[in-house]
C-alpha cells in the first residue's frame, strides 16, 4: 500500500502528524507507518518537509516539480481539489444514489459533489491528474473519468455510509472493494438466472396464497420480493466463507415466503395452516399464529456444502426478537469453544441475521440496545448482519412522521460500521452489497447493515386499505411492475436472457408452487431439528423424572469454598474485600453462621465443579448491587480482574459473570436466547433492583412466561429480582411480585422468595440439576443479605433439599389462635416482633415457593393448627404482592368458616412511600395488627 493511497481529506492531518513525529524520532510510530514513510524520499531539511494536511498537497502524492525544478502550483492545486472531490463522493455519494424503486425520494444533487464547490469548472474535466487515492482506475486519468468512476462506485443503485468508521484499515478495505467493483460482472449468467428464479418463486408463492385465501392475513412480501434472492445469496456467500449455521430473526412481513423459499418448508404446510387443519403434530401447547412460528433446516448449497438455518420464533412485538437471536448465537459459539477447545474461529461458524422493518428499526429502543451489545465482551458474537426491508411506511405512518433522521438506519451509525442503502428493484446491486457485507462480517467480526428500499403492495395486512392514508404512493405502486418483471425486462433488454427463457422460469415457478401446495403436509411446528441440539434438549424434557439430590459432600464443599475465597499470592485486593474473604473463611471453619453470599457462592462453585456452566449477567452483577457477591475482584494496583469461581477445580465448567450495559430488555432477551441453546448451563439475569425488570417486561410477557405454550420450546433462564420494603422509596422496594403471579399458569414457571441461604442454594442447584427446564424467578433480598436471622450452616447445604414451605421454627403454646402465612423479608419482621412481645400462640409459616402453589404443604399446616385463624401478611400494598392471586387460591383451599384474612398495607397506586417515616409507620401498623 502506498502512502499516496492513504492521503484522503479525513486522514491527511493525522498522517501529517505521524510523519512529523517520525522525522523527529523514527521509533515514535508503528513499524508499518515507518516503512511507508521510509519509502518516500526523506527531505533535505526542515524547510522541505511536506505537510500532508496542506490543501496544496492534500492527496495524490507530493506536488511534482516543474521543468526548472519549481513546484507546479496550479497542478498541485488541481490535484488537491480532485482529491477533495473523491473524498466527498466517499462521504456523500449515498445521498444521490438511485435507491428508491418508486422514485419518490428527493435525491437532489448535493453541493459537496459539484465541481463548483471546489472551484473546478467544466474546462477542468478533461485535464489529467493522478488518481490516487482512488482504487480501480489507472494511475492517471482525466477529471471526467475520475468523476464517472466515483459516481459508478458510490451513486449507482446503491450508496454506502462508511467514512465514519474509526478504523483506517477497515475504511480502506471498503473503499477498495467498492471502487474496484465491476457492476457488469456482479453476477454471471448462472447467477442471474438463479436470481430470476428466486424472484419468480417468491412471486409465485404470494400469488398462490392470494388466490387460495384472498383477503386473509399473510403479511405478504409483494413489493419486496428481492429479499428472497438477497437471503439466498447471503447464505451461499456465508457458507463459502466457512459459516455452518445462521440464526434468523424477523417479524411477520415476508416470513412465510422466507420459510418456503429459503428454508425449504413445504408450501403444503403453509396451506394447511391457513386451512386450520393442522393436527398440531403432537404439539401440547396452545400454539401461535403461522407467521410467528419458528423453523429449522439443513440446507444443501450449490457447491455441495451444507448449512444449518434456524428461524427464531417471535411474537408481534417487532424487534424484541433481536437480542434473543444474538444470545442464541453466542450460546452456540460458546458451546463450540467448550466442545472443541478455545477456538477463536468459533465466531465464523455461527452468525445472526436480523431482518427489520424500516419503521421498527428507527422506532424501537431495543434495536439500539441490541446494537450496543455488539462489541461488549460478554455479548459479542462476531457481528450480526442486519437487513432492513424498507417498505418506506410503517403500518399507516409515513417516514416523515416515523423518524427524525434521513435514513431509517441512522441509529446504527453509532457503531461505525458500513450501512448499505440499495434499490430493491436492482437484484444485482443487492447481490453486490450482500457479498461485501458477508465478507466484512467474516473479516472484521463486526455488524453490518443492508437497507433495501422497496415498497409494500398491500396494506399492513391484506385486509387493510392503504390508500386511505397514502393515496399518492399507492397510486404509483398500483401501476408499478413487480421485481421479477423489472429484472426480466432488464435481462432481456441487455441481451443476457431471451424472453422465452424468462417466461419459462416464471411458468415453472408457478407450476411448482401450485403442485407443492396441495401435497400432504408435515409437522409445521418443529421443522427439521439440529440433531445434536435436539438430543441435548431431549435430556431436559423429562417432567416425570425424580427430583435431583441437591446436597453436596461437606468436606468437598469446604474445599471448593476455600478456593473460591482465596486469591493468588501476587493479587492486590481492596482491603475491605480482603476482610470479607477473611470473614468467609470463618464461616467455612464453622466459627460463624453463613449469610446469603456464601450460600449463592456455594451453589455456583458446586455446579461448576460438577461440569455445569454458570453464566450470570446484569447491571453491577460482578460485585453485586449491594456489595455482597464480589464474584469479580479487581486488583487495586493493576486494575486486572480475577474470578475466583472460575478456579475452584481443575477441569471445571466455566463460571462467567458480566456487568452488563445499562439495559434490561436487551440483556434479559440475550440471556433468554442463550438459555435456548445452552440448556445444560445455569443462565441467570439479575436486575439492579427488582423494580427495574419492568424495563424488560416485554421479554417476560412474550417469551419467558409463554414460550412453552406458544412455541413448544423450553427455557431454564433464571431472573434474580432484589425485593424488599426497606423504606427506600417506590422505585427501590418492589419487584412487582403481582405481575409474575398474574402470569403463572399451566406449570409455566417457578416463583420463589427465599429467606435462607440454604434454601437459595438448594433452589439454584435444583434448577440446574433437574431434567426439566422451566423459567425461575427469584425475589432476592436486600436487607436479608446480611440479616442476623437469615443464616444457615454448611451442614444445611450438604444435606437437605429445597423447601417450598418452611413451617414454624419456634416452640409455641399447645393452642395456637392465629396462623400467619407470609413470604419473604416480612417473616423476619414478624418473628422479631413476636419474640420481643413474648407471644407464643401465633404461628408464622413461610411460603418460599409462591408458584407452583404448595397446596399439599399448606393443607398440612391448616391441619396442624385446626382452630387457628388464617391470615396472609405481606409488606406490599393490598393490590400488589402475592395477595391478589393468593386470596383466591387460599379461599379455594379453606372452608367458608375459615376464610383467610389480609393484613398489610392498604391498596396504593405507588409501590411504597417516598418518605421513610410514613413507610415505617405503615409497617408498624400492620405488624401490630398481625400480632394483636
Amino acid at each position: 500500500m502506498s502512502l499516496e493511497s492513504l492521503l484522503t481529506g479525513e486522514n491527511a492531518p493525522y498522517i501529517d502528524a505521524l510523519y512529523q513525529s517520525w522525522l523527529q524520532d523514527p521509533g515514535s510510530v508503528d513499524p508499518e507507518w515507518a516503512t511507508l514513510f521510509e519509502a518516500e524520499e526523506r527531505p533535505a531539511g526542515p524547510s522541505a518537509r511536506p505537510n500532508f494536511a496542506s490543501p496544496s498537497i492534500f492527496s495524490g502524492g507530493l506536488a511534482s516539480p516543474g521543468a526548472g525544478g519549481a513546484v507546479d502550483h496550479a497542478a498541485a492545486d488541481l490535484q488537491a481539489k480532485v482529491a477533495q472531490l473523491i473524498n466527498s463522493y466517499r462521504v456523500r455519494g449515498h445521498v444521490v444514489a438511485d435507491i428508491d424503486p418508486l422514485g419518490r425520494l428527493n435525491r437532489e444533487e448535493h453541493p459537496e459533489l459539484s465541481l463548483r464547490y471546489y472551484g473546478l469548472t467544466e474546462a477542468d474535466l478533461d485535464k489529467t491528474v493522478a488518481t490516487a487515492p482512488l482504487y480501480g482506475i489507472a494511475p492517471h486519468a482525466t477529471v471526467r473519468e475520475i468523476v464517472d468512476h466515483c459516481r459508478q462506485a458510490y451513486c449507482s443503485s446503491f450508496g454506502v455510509e462508511y467514512m465514519n468508521i474509526p478504523h483506517l484499515e477497515q475504511k480502506l478495505w471498503l473503499a477498495q472493494r467498492l471502487e474496484t467493483l465491476r457492476h457488469d460482472q456482479i453476477l454471471d449468467a448462472e447467477g442471474q438466472e438463479r436470481v430470476l428464479t428466486k424472484l419468480s418463486e417468491a412471486e409465485a408463492f404470494e400469488n398462490m396464497l392470494h388466490t387460495k385465501f384472498p383477503g386473509t392475513k399473510r403479511f405478504s412480501l409483494e413489493g419486496g420480493e428481492t429479499l428472497i434472492p438477497l437471503m439466498d445469496n447471503l447464505v451461499e456467500y456465508a457458507a463459502e466463507l466457512g459459516m455452518r449455521e445462521v440464526i434468523v430473526g424477523m417479524a411477520h412481513r415476508g416470513r412465510l415466503n422466507t420459510l418456503v423459499n429459503i428454508f425449504g418448508k413445504p408450501p403444503a404446510m403453509v396451506v394447511q395452516e391457513f386451512q386450520g387443519k393442522d393436527d398440531k403434530g403432537g404439539f401440547e401447547g396452545s400454539g401461535d399464529v403461522k407467521y410467528h412460528l419458528g423453523y429449522s433446516t439443513d440446507r444443501t448449497l450449490s457447491g455441495g456444502k451444507s448449512i444449518h438455518l434456524n428461524m427464531a420464533f417471535n411474537p408481534s412485538h417487532l424487534e424484541i426478537v433481536n437480542p434473543v437471536v444474538v444470545g442464541r448465537v453466542r450460546a452456540k459459539q460458546d458451546r463450540h469453544r467448550y466442545d472443541n477447545g478455545d477456538d477463536p474461529q468459533a465466531v465464523k461458524l455461527c452468525m445472526g441475521l436480523l431482518l427489520h422493518g424500516d419503521a421498527a428499526f428507527a422506532g424501537q429502543g431495543v434495536v439500539a440496545e441490541t446494537l450496543n451489545l455488539s462489541d461488549l465482551s460478554g455479548y459479542r458474537t462476531g457481528g450480526t448482519v442486519h437487513v432492513v426491508v424498507n417498505n418506506q411506511i410503517g403500518f399507516t405512518t409515513s417516514p416523515k412522521d416515523a423518524r427524525s433522521t434521513p435514513y431509517a438506519t441512522d441509529v446504527a451509525r453509532m457503531l461505525g460500521v458500513p450501512i448499505f442503502h440499495v434499490n430493491g428493484e436492482d437484484p444485482e446491486a443487492v447481490a453486490a452489497v450482500t457479498k461485501i457485507a458477508v465478507e466484512w462480517r467474516q473479516r472484521y467480526h463486526r455488524d453490518v447493515v443492508i437497507d433495501m428500499l422497496c415498497f409494500r403492495k398491500y396494506g399492513h395486512n391484506e385486509g387493510d386499505e392503504p390508500s386511505f392514508t397514502q393515496p399518492l404512493e399507492y397510486k404509483d405502486i398500483k401501476a408499478h411492475a413487480t421485481a421479477r418483471q423489472a429484472y426480466a425486462r432488464k435481462l432481456v433488454a441487455t441481451g443476457k436472457m431471451t424472453q422465452a427463457r424468462a417466461d419459462e422460469i416464471h411458468n415453472l415457478a408457478k407450476e411448482r408452487m401450485n403442485d407443492e401446495s396441495t401435497e400432504g403436509a408435515q409437522d409445521s411446528y418443529t421443522g427439521n431439528v439440529n440433531s445434536k441440539m435436539g438430543q441435548l434438549w431431549k435430556e431436559y424434557k423429562q417432567p416425570d423424572a425424580p427430583e435431583p439430590d441437591t446436597g453436596y459432600p461437606l468436606e468437598q464443599l469446604r474445599e471448593l469454598l476455600v478456593k473460591a475465597n482465596t486469591l493468588p499470592d501476587d493479587f492486590n485486593a481492596h482491603r475491605k474485600v480482603q476482610r470479607l474473604l477473611s470473614e468467609r473463611m470463618k464461616v467455612i471453619d464453622g466459627e460463624r453462621p453463613m449469610n446469603w453470599d456464601i450460600g449463592e457462592q456455594a451453589a455456583y462453585a458446586t455446579l461448576c465443579a460438577e461440569g455445569i456452566r454458570v453464566r450470570l449477567s446484569g447491571q453491577d452483577s460482578g460485585r453485586g448491587t449491594f456489595s455482597h457477591r464480589h464474584a469479580n475482584i479487581t486488583d487495586v494496583k493493576t486494575g486486572e480482574s480475577y474470578f475466583p469461581l472460575d478456579h475452584v477445580k481443575a477441569g471445571q465448567a466455566r463460571f462467567q459473570v458480566m456487568d452488563s450495559l445499562l439495559s434490561e430488555a436487551a440483556v434479559l432477551g440475550f440471556e433468554f436466547g442463550y438459555s435456548l441453546d445452552y440448556p445444560d448451563a445455569l443462565v441467570l439475569w439479575e436486575a439492579q433492583f427488582g423494580d427495574f425488570a419492568n424495563g424488560a417486561q416485554v421479554v417476560v410477557d412474550q417469551f419467558i412466561a409463554a414460550t412453552e405454550q406458544k412455541w413448544n420450546r423450553c427455557t431454564g433462564v433464571v431472573m434474580l429480582l432484589p425485593h424488599g420494603f426497606e423504606h427506600q422509596g417506590p422505585e427501590h422496594s418492589s419487584a412487582r411480585i403481582e405481575r409474575y403471579m398474574l402470569l403463572v399458569a399451566e406449570d409455566n414457571m417457578t416463583l420463589a422468595n427465599c429467606t435462607t441461604p440454604a434454601n437459595f442454594f438448594h433452589l439454584l442447584r435444583r434448577q440446574a440439576l433437574r431434567k426439566i427446564r422451566k423459567p425461575l424467578v427469584v425475589f432476592t433480598p436486600k436487607q436479608g443479605l446480611r440479616h442476623p436471622l437469615a443464616v444457615s450452616s454448611l451442614e444445611e447445604l450438604s444435606s437437605g433439599a429445597f423447601q417450598p414451605l418452611i413451617p414454624e421454627q419456634d416452640k409455641l403454646a399447645s393452642k395456637v389462635r392465629r396462623l400467619i402465612l407470609c413470604s419473604g423479608k416480612v417473616y423476619f419482621d414478624l418473628l422479631e416482633a413476636r419474640r420481643e412481645k413474648g407471644i407464643d400462640d401465633i404461628a408464622i409459616v413461610r411460603v418460599e415457593e409462591l408458584y407452583p402453589f404448595p397446596d399439599a404443604l399448606l393443607q398440612a399446616e391448616y391441619a396442624r393448627y385446626p382452630d387457628a385463624e388464617v391470615c396472609w401478611v405481606q409488606e406490599e400494598p393490598r393490590n400488589m404482592g402475592a395477595w391478589p392471586v393468593y386470596c383466591d387460591w387460599l379461599r379455594e383451599q379453606l372452608p367458608t368458616d375459615r376464610q383467610p384474612r389480609y393484613i398489610g398495607r392498604p391498596p396504593a397506586a405507588s409501590p411504597a412511600p417516598g418518605y421513610k417515616k410514613i413507610s415505617q409507620a405503615a409497617e408498624l401498623r400492620f405488624l401490630t395488627e398481625a400480632l394483636a
